[in-house]
């Protein structure tokens, strides 16, 4: 996490060691749930190590995997986070994991620290924003299998990992689909 808030260079170096007393971790096994619908999220959570999913279910009770996040990725139910309301999705551990954990009552201290802890909020926001909106323009965009070959191309050696139904639901494919999908870029 503190390799990712150096990056965006806004905080004095001697600010970064504040996060010492701050980041707990945690570990999860894969299956393991991090969180489930109707809690509300008060932690943020950095991958060090694994994958998590997020996913809900419709309105037809169809599981939908909306994201993943691989390590070096930030991952919670920011909604939810930032409102303090339930969460509408749960988040699932797909093969053991390791976090940095930041809790919200945290994360206000920092802010209240000061201009460079709120900045480096700010960028943290923005880039999760143009991460959704990226996602949301590649469906109207993209066909299913060009989404697929864009998480080859990021994501490669985790794809394995990911069971076909999680994948599938996530590139809006069904998994007949994306066995042929793969065939074809294979």
């Amino acid at each position: 996490m503190k390799a990712i808030f150096e990056a965006i260079q806004v905080l004095p170096p001697d600010e970064l060691e504040i996060l010492d007393g701050l980041i707990t971790t945690r570990k999860l096994k894969k299956g393991d749930l991090l969180l489930t619908e109707n809690q509300v999220s008060n932690e943020i959570f950095f991958i060090e190590k694994g994958i998590l999913r997020s996913c809900f279910f419709n309105h037809q009770g169809d599981e939908i995997t909306n994201c993943f996040a691989f390590e070096g990725e930030f991952m919670a139910s920011f909604s939810s986070f930032i409102t303090q309301n339930v969460a509408e999705e749960n988040i699932q551990a797909l093969a053991d994991t390791e976090l940095q954990v930041l809790s919200r009552e945290s994360l206000e201290k920092l802010y209240a620290l000061g201009i460079h802890w709120q900045e480096l909020g700010r960028k943290l926001t923005e880039m999760e924003y143009v991460t959704l909106q990226k996602r949301m323009i590649s469906f109207q965009k993209l066909s299913g299998t060009q989404r697929y070959e864009e998480l080859y191309q990021n994501h490669k050696k985790y794809l394995q990992l990911i069971p076909l139904q999680y994948l599938a639901s996530y590139l809006g494919v069904t998994p007949r689909h994306l066995s042929r999908i793969r065939k074809a870029i294979l």
